[in-house]
């Protein structure tokens, strides 16, 4: 499916942001591990979050998603979960794959884990490693330490594990397993990047009653023997969701938008939006800690900054498209994470906004934007949500027509995000074919 985007000015309304996806995945787990009845509040509707309760299901877990506004996971407990009788299938979600990794190898017995093309080529050597370290077997069914994955259990606590910083997912699954484990666990990190993603899981585990100590983010003390409650909590408004009608007004003249229901305050890293649009010299205003909304205006004119992707690797094909924008050079640093996400996330974005005549340099950690006049062409999204909302950004603001493929792979993170931007005012239009 395609959608065709012509150039458009004064971006003007309110853009009602989804759930945090990376909130839905875990409380979904969570949920999973907690014996008795949950509640997740604002989830997201969406495709990955889906396939991690699907196989929550599997698991034993009853999960109802009727309700867009409300979801309900139902639970023996982690004691009462069952070895799954299929394959786990997490789709295209990487945070359920780090998730149901770890858990199944939990499970004194043989389950399988895999997903989708992509998922089958990210890496999760390291986690793999920790698995075996902790007692339980993992093999890759293509001995090449990729999915699919066998996985048998039962692993044991009490143990240091050491983990590499630059991906902390590897860990997650970790983080959410040892506690209920026989001994206290030990998780030391080398220069660990993207911890705001540690401290949302740390967020839903107190709420669901479990512990765990942070030293500075350098190492982790998981005390054994806890236990699971059953818990009700709101998935925060998704930051990374909201970035791209942010890009998308900054960049626009004549634009102001609203976005609805935000928390400044939540653990989302890439509420930095708001510093960094600033910085740049854009106009961000955040209304009463984003609960009463935050306004993006568009029409100030832009600077290059240097910006630290290391906690933010998401981040990176909306902050280049904002780059093309800005006078002066952007640099972006550490952004090593985004090439191991569902495609590397750095060589795609500059390979499709350098077709529109954009700018680049680039070194496996960094990523210079040069100000560029873009043109509206044909883009490939390569089938990654992300890559299809930050070049729709671009084609915005692009002189011309653009069209943009792969583009129903949006219902990801943020399926009504063409919606919404039409909404607004932005000019595009679906093709079922080109």
């Amino acid at each position: 499916m395609y959608y065709k985007i012509s150039p458009s000015e004064a971006l003007q309304g309110d853009v009602k942001i989804p759930g945090s996806k990376s909130g839905t995945a875990r409380g979904l787990i969570l949920g999973t591990l907690a014996g008795g009845t949950s509640h997740i509040l604002n989830p997201m509707p969406g495709v990955d979050s889906y396939s991690i309760a699907e196989c929550c299901r599997a698991l034993g877990a009853k999960v109802n998603t009727d309700n867009d506004a409300h979801w309900i996971v139902e639970s023996p407990g982690y004691a009462g979960l069952k070895i799954p009788g299929a394959v786990l299938d997490v789709g295209n979600s990487g945070t359920g794959y780090y998730f149901l990794t770890t858990l199944a190898a939990m499970l004194p017995g043989k389950s399988v884990v895999t997903g989708d093309y992509q998922i089958c080529y990210r890496p999760i050597a390291p986690l793999l490693r920790a698995i075996r370290e902790m007692g339980g077997k993992a093999v890759s069914t293509r001995d090449n330490e990729l999915a699919p994955l066998m996985l048998e259990g039962p692993v044991e606590g009490g143990r240091t594990i050491h983990m590499p910083g630059k991906n902390v997912q590897w860990s997650i699954g970790l983080m959410v397993c040892c506690p209920l484990l026989t001994g206290d666990t030990r998780i030391v990190f080398d220069n660990l990047g993207e911890r705001p993603y540690a401290a949302l899981t740390m967020d839903w585990m107190k709420a669901a009653g479990v512990e765990m100590i942070n030293r500075d983010y350098e190492e982790f003390i998981i005390p054994g023997g806890q236990t699971y409650r059953p818990f009700t909590k709101k998935a925060p408004s998704d930051w990374c969701g909201a970035s791209y009608p942010m890009v998308a007004a900054a960049v626009t003249k004549g634009s102001r938008i609203k976005l609805l229901d935000m928390d400044i305050n939540d653990f989302q890293g890439e509420r930095m939006y708001v510093d960094i649009i600033n910085r740049m010299g854009g106009h961000v205003e955040v209304l009463n800690g984003g609960r009463d909304g935050v306004i993006v205006e568009g029409g100030h004119p832009l600077h290059g900054i240097e910006i630290d992707c290391k906690d933010t690797p998401d981040a990176i094909p909306a902050l280049a498209v904002l780059g093309c924008f800005a006078e002066g050079k952007t640099v972006l640093t550490n952004i090593e994470a985004c090439r191991m996400k569902e495609t590397d996330r750095c060589k795609t974005i500059v390979e499709e906004l350098s077709k529109m005549g954009g700018r680049f340099e680039e070194t496996p950690g960094t990523l210079t934007i040069y100000p560029s006049k873009l043109k509206g062409t044909a883009l490939n999204g390569h089938h990654d949500h992300r890559i299809v909302m930050a070049s729709t950004c671009a084609a915005l603001a692009a002189e011309g027509e653009t069209i943009i493929d792969s583009v129903e792979h949006v219902s990801v993170s943020f399926p009504r995000f063409f919606e919404e931007m039409t909404h607004i005012g932005a000019k595009m239009v679906r093709l079922i074919e080109q």
